[in-house]
């Protein structure tokens, strides 16, 4: 297994159509139309990205050793992931990507059914 960096997260974000880097609260956040839905926290070993209440509350219960809630997120539809632990670069891709079209106008979405291939 390949160790994986915030480069990875940050190089799969930017590849996703009308994507931009912008920094907020001194740390990079990724947007797409002006909706952020990605961050990349001072320490860089974790990632924050747009994720459901629900699913979120499962995802932690599930993989609590990949997934938690940070406190100041708690009431906001957000999840943290820690990079080192993902199963490999298709589950960074495919939360990201999750994540993007959370955030993207139903149009860009749909003109991008698979936002990595273009």
């Amino acid at each position: 297994m390949t160790a994986r960096t915030s480069d990875d997260v940050r190089k799969i974000a930017l590849s996703l159509p009308e994507t931009t880097e912008k920094t907020a609260w001194q740390m990079p956040t990724f947007r797409v139309a002006g909706k952020m839905f990605l961050t990349i926290p001072d320490d860089e070993t974790s990632f924050a990205v747009r994720c459901p209440m629900l699913e979120r509350d499962e995802l932690v219960l599930a993989e609590p050793e990949k997934f938690w809630i940070a406190s100041h997120e708690a009431s906001f539809a957000w999840i943290r992931v820690r990079i080192a632990a993902l199963d490999d670069l298709d589950e960074l891709r495919a939360i990201v990507v999750d994540s993007w079209r959370q955030a993207a106008p139903p149009r860009l979405a749909a003109e991008h059914p698979d936002p990595l291939k273009g």
